[in-house]
């Protein structure tokens, strides 16, 4: 009685998807994309299962415009590369087992799903079939790096164990665990991304019966430099997020906040107290996010994140302001978030590979000087530079842009002397034995005026040159910029002078 009883639930269940998936196609009729024959079967039971993925798919341009379609517009208002489609995806929407079905051979996550090969994680490689371009780029940008060059850098990870390790107080002393890697997942490699791996099946009952799925470890993600079950590196979602894939949602620069809002890459609150940012939030709900290319004056009025370092930027009359690029730092001739000073571009987006002459993995020498071989030329940094203010000066003077630019050029001067007087504090008090660090091989972020030093150039100065950068004003004073800097620099200063005193 209970087993009929359960598979009429099925059945009535079944129905209702197929009814569900009937209205939204019917619904959508002589808008969309033909949907093929391997979506619609997905789209039968999951419009049921999980209807906010449907919903999202169907107001996605996947949805309502075929690659066939899309690759007959003019190059410049494409958000397709590729020029051949290959056989069997060019006349159909870009569904459901368009993408979780491609490369099967490629996936160690595939699995056998209702007679259909399925893989969970959909990956840079699967999204090159239409935008191979994009996929290129976005392998030699940074982010596309950063999981790896957090997992290969043992100076970023003793920080990150720092932060993230248990503490606890036993007898007066200090007793530190090392966190656990969940925790990590949670923190540091939320955003720089995971490594997803795939440890067996698990079956589980569902109301088309017993089904078995792969278990993914580090998933969740949708960190930037994510290692996905087919061995590459990176995610289109954290920008385009899933299952829209929305140039308007990465054209805002709330996505871009997820992960850069500070204190040690303070660039979205910056931005919002700038005079860009006050006129995004005013006049932002009239712009056109959408348009391919993005047309300054008629679509936007002022920048966002995208429009400096990403989007396909012209004027009225067509003509390129910005190439599109995701390579985000085609456009940046330093990194202004120091580590531990602002300096040249890395070459490579494996930054891991950095070794100054210390040894350290560092793109400087704790005394400042860049370690060049590893980093940009000049020939390059003004390049980038350039490319940049042809963004400024589509709305501003020479004059205005050439003071602006010499303006932040003082400020990482400035800024990047004032982590050297840090850096020579804190050097002194190792030299001395009142802290142990780098001359002890001892961890350089756990004791208390380590942490005021990170602070002066993770926190205070990385405000400051992104105040200078952004016009984001009281950033580069008071809130965590110069006031703090000139504050900590007296504190470590005091200490040191008051650990000399106890000595004696």
């Amino acid at each position: 009685m209970r087993s009929t009883r359960k598979g009429r639930t099925r059945i009535h269940k079944r129905l209702f998807s197929v009814l569900i998936t009937f209205f939204i196609c019917s619904a959508n009729a002589g808008a969309d994309a033909p949907v093929s024959e391997t979506t619609e079967a997905c789209l039968e039971c999951h419009a049921s299962i999980t209807p906010g993925i449907v919903a999202d798919w169907q107001n996605s341009r996947h949805a309502q415009v075929a690659p066939a379609e899309a690759v007959t517009r003019d190059v410049i208002n494409r958000r397709i590369s590729v020029d051949e489609i290959p056989a069997g995806l060019a006349e159909y929407a870009v569904g459901c087992a368009e993408c979780h079905t491609l490369n099967p051979e490629k996936h160690n996550d595939n699995f056998d799903h209702n007679d259909y090969p399925v893989h969970t994680v959909v990956t840079p490689p699967d999204c090159a079939v239409c935008h191979p371009v994009e996929e290129a780029q976005y392998r030699e940008n940074i982010m596309s790096w950063a999981q790896v060059n957090l997992s290969e850098n043992q100076l970023y990870q003793s920080m990150m164990q720092t932060i993230n390790g248990m503490q606890h107080f036993r007898d007066y002393k200090m007793i530190f665990d090392e966190a656990d890697e969940t925790v990590n997942e949670q923190s540091c490699y939320f955003c720089h991304g995971t490594e997803v791996t795939v440890s067996g099946l698990e079956t589980r009952e569902t109301d088309l019966g017993e089904m078995a799925f792969p278990v993914l470890t580090g998933w969740p993600n949708v960190g930037v430099g994510r290692i996905n079950p087919d061995g590459s590196q990176g995610s289109c979602s954290p920008c385009h997020t899933r299952h829209q894939f929305s140039i308007e949602v990465a054209r805002k620069p709330y996505t871009c906040a997820e992960c850069h809002k500070g204190p040690d890459v303070p660039a979205y609150p910056v931005y919002s107290v700038s005079k860009h940012g006050n006129i995004f939030s005013s006049s932002g709900d009239k712009w056109d996010f959408v348009n391919v290319p993005w047309v300054l004056g008629a679509d936007f009025t002022a920048p966002t994140c995208a429009v400096c370092h990403v989007s396909l930027v012209v004027n009225e009359d067509e003509e390129i302001i910005a190439e599109r690029t995701h390579r985000m730092n085609d456009r940046l001739d330093r990194r202004i978030f120091g580590l531990i000073y602002a300096h040249p571009h890395p070459k490579s987006p494996r930054t891991s590979i950095i070794s100054n002459k210390n040894g350290l993995p560092l793109p400087t020498e704790l005394t400042g000087e860049p370690v060049a071989e590893f980093l940009i030329d000049s020939t390059e940094q003004v390049q980038r530079n350039t490319s940049l203010k042809k963004v400024c000066l589509a709305c501003h003077g020479e004059q205005w842009v050439a003071g602006h630019f010499e303006g932040l050029r003082k400020t990482i001067e400035e800024t990047n002397a004032v982590t050297l007087t840090a850096t020579d504090i804190i050097s002194q008090i190792w030299r001395d034995g009142l802290a142990q660090g780098l001359p002890q091989g001892a961890n350089v972020f756990d004791e208390a005026v380590e942490k005021m030093w990170v602070e002066q150039w993770l926190f205070f100065a990385n405000s400051t040159r992104f105040a200078a950068a952004m016009g984001g004003a009281d950033y580069g004073v008071f809130a965590n910029g110069r006031w703090y800097q000139s504050k900590n620099i007296r504190q470590m200063h005091d200490w040191l002078q008051m650990r000399r005193e106890l000595r004696k």
